[in-house]
This record gives structure tokens, C-alpha cells and sequence, in this order.
């Protein structure tokens, strides 16, 4: 049944003017979905056949995307444990929604997992919101070993009563920086300064900290706001700005590195308890561990995508990350975090 319906959410987002022009498909389509509903009493979601699953993987990232190859040899590495028996399907530019959508319909149940962060997740367990705070890490090893210390892999369990599973924590897509046509080397220096960030409050507040104006707005329109100084500039891993070529509307790059990007592939905890245990164990064990190789590919990207900017004109200036640090302390008191940052500090060591 979930199948069946995700395949008609597909095609409707890739030619939903072309259905809208032929009412006999949508009759069709919608004949064919109470069939499958009948069908679905009797089977379970994600199942295609007696010991046989699959599962339908979300992302808004492109099919070019370093991050999507990491997907599909996960998805290899299931399937061949598994003799084929849990099937994994790739599905990029937003095919099957978005991702609150796609979220949703994880919640309720659907076959699907979406690559996430815990900004959106903060929305169902607030303090897994911390893993996306300036500074909370300094490299990607720390932030992977700040992901298995006690606490915070109370938020996981949290989640999981939430009806969240998540398979990994450990998907990465480099560090962010700060773009502009000025040159950043205090946070003095972004005092005024309008900057481009996702919306959930753990990454505004903390930019805002670091002394920017914090302004929400998708990610494909930052390049036409610095054109036309909407923005004045925006922060950003290298894995994405090259692609959008923002070495073109942003002259300059400081190195803050102020934010390490986490994220997370989740399914619904109803699907996932579906599986058998054996089936369950591979799935996450074969997503950790792709991710963890994923991330060193990532980091190889970014450091070319760099190159390949400086070529072009970027300039780029290392920065004194001391008064950046100082100035985060702000948002994590604000949003109230600084007991839990460092509790996690000191489970891994660094207090």
C-alpha cells in the first residue's frame, strides 16, 4: 500500500501539471490506490513479499551529490547482506517530497527515510538541537564521538518514543564558512552583516551570536539574494556553495568553520520494528559505517571545491577562532544548552 502510494506522490511531483490537464489518470491512479488499500490490510507497509522489504530513501540533495553515492553503496551493502531480501531505493531531488513531508509520512508509518539534522529533529526532542550549535565540535571525529556519549544518546532514545528511528548520526557534509564581499576576521567584523542560514532557531541564534543578522530562505535563492544585496552574504559548506557557484556574488571566504554538518537518516520507529532483528541490526550497522567512510570522501570534495574557488578568484583568510568561540557562548545560554554541551564535553574528555 505505502508503495503504491509513494509511486503516485513521486510521479505527481515530477508531472503533477501534466495530471492536473488529465482527470482520467488521476481516476485511474486513484482506483489503483483503493486496490491497494484493500491489499494493505493484509500486508504490512514496505513489504513486497513473504521475508522480502524495501525501503525508499528521501533526500533534496542532487543525483551528483558525493553524499548520494554514500546512499547507494549503503543500499548495495544491505541488499548483499541481506540476500536481497531488504531492498534500498535512492530517491534525490526532493522526488518524494519534502523533507517535513516525507517526515511525516515516516511517522505514519510509509516505508521511507529521509536524510535530516537536529534542527528538525529538535522539533520532536528539543535538546537534539545541540548537535547543530556553533562549535559544539571542532573536527568531525569529535562530533562523531559528542553523538555516542550518554547524553546524548538519551535524545535517541527520546526520538524513539517520538516514533523516530535514526539508522545514523554520523552523515557529514563538511564544514561551514562564512561568504561575503567583505573581508571576516572578528565577529565585530559581521556586526550589520545579513546572512543567509537556515531557519531552525539552534543555527539563527547562533549565528546571530557570532554577531551576523540572521535571514531564513531556501538554499537555491541565496545566489540571486547576493546579486541583488537582499543578503550581504551567507554561511556554508563548500560541498554546496561551489555547486551554486556563490565564488561568483561572494568575493570573500573566512575560515570559521562554525558549524560541523550533522546529519541523520531517519525511518519510523513503526516501520523499522517491521523487521526482523537480524534485518534491523544490518541496516544500522551498514549505515554507520558507510557514513563514516562517506565523510572522508566529503572532506576530500570540499578541499577541491576550494581549490577550484580560489582558482576563480575567492579569496580566503584563515581566522583566530578564539573570539568566535567566545562570542557562541551566548546562544547556547539563551537557548539553554551550555549544561548539556558540557556534560557531553566532559563524557568524551575535553572538560
Amino acid at each position: 500500500m505505502v508503495c503504491m502510494y509513494t509511486t503516485i506522490l513521486v510521479y505527481y511531483n515530477l508531472y503533477g501539471g501534466y495530471f492536473m490537464q488529465n482527470r482520467k489518470i488521476i481516476l485511474a491512479l486513484c482506483l489503483i490506490l483503493v486496490v491497494t488499500v484493500t491489499a494493505g490490510l493484509f500486508a504490512g507497509g514496505g513489504r513486497d513479499r513473504a521475508g522480502s522489504y524495501s525501503l525508499m530513501m528521501s533526500t533534496q540533495l542532487a543525483d551528483t551529490s558525493p553524499m548520494v553515492a554514500g546512499f547507494r553503496e549503503w543500499a548495495d551493502a544491505v541488499a548483499r547482506r541481506t540476500n536481497g531480501n531488504l531492498t534500498i531505493e535512492v530517491y534525490t531531488s526532493a522526488a518524494l517530497g519534502s523533507d517535513e513531508d516525507v517526515i511525516e509520512q515516516a511517522l505514519q508509518g510509509v516505508n521511507v527515510a529521509v536524510l535530516t539534522d537536529g534542527g528538525r529533529m529538535a522539533n520532536y526532542v528539543p535538546g537534539i538541537g545541540i548537535i547543530g550549535m556553533a562549535y559544539i565540535a571542532e573536527s568531525y571525529e569529535e562530533l562523531t564521538r559528542i553523538t555516542e556519549t550518554p547524553t546524548f544518546q538519551s535524545y535517541d532514545a527520546l526520538l524513539i518514543r517520538e516514533g523516530i528511528r535514526i539508522l545514523s548520526y554520523n552523515w557529514y557534509d563538511g564544514p561551514r564558512n562564512f561568504y561575503t564581499n567583505r573581508v571576516v576576521n572578528t565577529p565585530a567584523d559581521l556586526n550589520g552583516v545579513r546572512i543567509r542560514t537556515p531557519g531552525a532557531p539552534v543555527w539563527a541564534r547562533s549565528v546571530a551570536s557570532l554577531g551576523a543578522t540572521p535571514v531564513a530562505m531556501p538554499w537555491p535563492d541565496s545566489y540571486n539574494a547576493m546579486q541583488t544585496r537582499a543578503i550581504d552574504g551567507l554561511e556554508g559548506q563548500s560541498t554546496a556553495t561551489y555547486p551554486l557557484r556563490i565564488h561568483e556574488v561572494a568575493s570573500n571566504m573566512a575560515r570559521t568553520e562554525h558549524f560541523h554538518l550533522a546529519n541523520f537518516i531517519m525511518v519510523g520507529e513503526r516501520w523499522f520494528s517491521t523487521l526482523p532483528a537480524e534485518y534491523q541490526r544490518i541496516l544500522m550497522e551498514e549505515c554507520k559505517r558507510v557514513s563514516i567512510a562517506n565523510a572522508a570522501q566529503i572532506l576530500g570534495v570540499a578541499e577541491a571545491n576550494e581549490r577550484s574557488m580560489v582558482a576563480a578568484g575567492l579569496r580566503i583568510n584563515e581566522v583566530n577562532k578564539a573570539p568566535f568561540i567566545a562570542a557562541a557562548e551566548a546562544a547556547y545560554r539563551e537557548l539553554g544548552f551550555l549544561e548539556a554541551r558540557d556534560n557531553m564535553w566532559r563524557e568524551i574528555g575535553k572538560r
